[in-house]
C-alpha cells in the first residue's frame, strides 16, 4: 500500500509503537561527563527544534557556547518510542528534533532562535534540501508563553529578510513541547562520531 510521506498520518493510520523507550549513553559524546537524559543541573533550561536531518542540526547547537548538553530524537507525532524506520515510513507523524539543554545565563533563548532560522530553509514544508519526509519540517516546540512569544517574534523577523531574498512564506510550526523520544544510541552526536557523515542541512544565506 502506497504511504504519501509528505503528509502526516492520522491516527488510524500511525504505527502502534511500544512502551519501551530507546536506550541511550548517560553521557554526552562531545561534551564528556556531561548527562544526556535527565536529571540535568538545576537552573539549566530546555529546547526542542527541528530542522531536517537532525545529524546536522545537533551539531549546530552543540557547539554552541552555554550549551550543556543535545540529544537527536523524535517528537511531535503519534507513534510512542518509535524506531528510525518507523519515522522514515511516514507512518508516525514524527519529526526528526534537536533536543537542547542550556544554560540561560550564558545563552539565551532568543541566540537558540537564531541559530534555528539561519541554520536551515525554514520555507520548504515537508522536507529540507533533497531530504523528503513529514521527519523534516521545520518546527519550534515551546515551553512557555515567554518562549511562543520569541518564536512568533523572531518567526516575523525572518520573514521580512525572507521576503526580501526572494523566499516564500514560512512553513515552519510553533507548538508546545511535545513527549520527546530519544533516536537510537548510532544517532546521538552522528557527526562526531563519523566527521565524514552526511549532512544535508543549509541555510539560506539569510541572517536574523
Amino acid at each position: 500500500m502506497f504511504f504519501d510521506k509528505t503528509v502526516l498520518p492520522s491516527k488510524e493510520q500511525a504505527l502502534p509503537g511500544r512502551s519501551d523507550s530507546m536506550h541511550v549513553p548517560s553521557s554526552h559524546y562531545v561534551h564528556t561527563g556531561h548527562a544526556l537524559i535527565e536529571p540535568f543541573p538545576a537552573g539549566y533550561k530546555k529546547a526542542l527544534f527541528g530542522l531536517g536531518c537532525f545529524w546536522g542540526a545537533e551539531r549546530k547547537f552543540w557547539s554552541l557556547e552555554g550549551v550543556y548538553s543535545t540529544a537527536v530524537g523524535y517528537a511531535a507525532g503519534l507513534t510512542p518510542n518509535p524506531s528510525y524506520e518507523e519515522v522514515c515510513s511516514g507512518q508516525t507523524g514524527h519529526n526528526e528534533v534537536v533536543l537542547v539543554v542550556y544554560d540561560p545565563q550564558i545563552i539565551t533563548y532568543t541566540e537558540l532562535l537564531k541559530t534555528f532560522w539561519e541554520s536551515h530553509n525554514p520555507t520548504q514544508g515537508m522536507q529540507q534540501g533533497n531530504d523528503v519526509g513529514t521527519q523534516y519540517r521545520s518546527g519550534i516546540y515551546y515551553t512557555t508563553e515567554d518562549e511562543l512569544n520569541l518564536a512568533t517574534q523572531t518567526h516575523d523577523n525572518f520573514q521580512q529578510r525572507l521576503t526580501k531574498a526572494g523566499y516564500g512564506l514560512i512553513t515552519t510550526e510553533i507548538l508546545p513541547m511535545p513527549a520527546f523520544y530519544y533516536a537510537e544510541e548510532y544517532h546521538q552526536q552522528y557527526l562526531a562520531k563519523n566527521p565524514r557523515g552526511y549532512c544535508g542541512l543549509g541555510g539560506t544565506g539569510v541572517m536574523l
